[in-house]
């Protein structure tokens, strides 16, 4: 498994800047449920041995890495766009402005930011930089990974508790037979997202 490292946030270290937030985001894929950014900053010099890709993580791993990164780090911020955002402007849109509305949430504010990805969002308050891959490579990036991932998939399971015959707690929106199965049965929630093409199928009985 590939581990993320501070190479980058040691760079930016050695320029000056000394509170760099890197930020993520989970859940642009499914057809349900929100879209979840995280920004975290941490401390110089920090060890979190259980931090990689939350990709590549279990779900009982991500929690323990999860615990791992709200003990350690200096700032969280955390933001989500519902299914009715997304479907309002788009999934881009509604990530990036989630990710900006998570930076503005950090306490204390960063002076660099690291984003996962190949653009950044408009109006940051600070410079930054995206960086492909990034949630593999960086440290705090991948931090913000696993608290955008395992922020959402608490959304799920509370979701799951109002709608326990679409089994949102297994399939976390995503678009996998059985969900695909339940919404050929009993169409979409308010929580699905019918700006993507398989919602709005599904709405048609197509």
């Amino acid at each position: 498994m590939q581990r993320p490292h501070l190479k980058y946030e040691r760079q930016l270290h050695k320029r000056g800047y000394s509170l760099i937030a890197g930020v993520d985001e989970a859940g642009r894929g499914p057809l349900a449920g929100p879209v979840v950014a995280a920004a975290v900053i941490l401390p110089k010099h920090t060890k979190l041995p259980d931090v990689a890709d939350s990709k590549q993580l279990s779900a009982g791993q991500r929690e323990t890495a999860f615990q791992q990164i709200m003990e350690t780090a200096l700032a969280i911020g955390i933001s989500a766009a519902s299914a009715s955002v997304i479907d309002r402007t788009n999934i881009l849109t509604a990530t990036l402005k989630a990710m900006r509305i998570a930076i503005s949430r950090l306490s204390p504010s960063p002076d660099y930011i690291l984003i996962d990805g190949n653009r950044l969002p408009a109006g940051l308050p600070v410079i930054g930089e995206a960086i492909v891959d990034g949630d593999c490579r960086v440290l705090s990036i991948a931090a913000a990974s696993i608290v955008a991932k395992v922020i959402r998939d608490r959304l799920m399971l509370r979701l799951d508790r109002f709608y326990p015959e679409y089994k949102f707690a297994e399939h976390k929106g995503y678009g996998t037979p059985d969900h695909f199965r339940i919404l050929s049965v009993l169409g979409p929630t308010k929580h699905h997202r019918f700006s993507f093409s398989p919602i709005r199928q599904a709405r048609l009985g197509l």
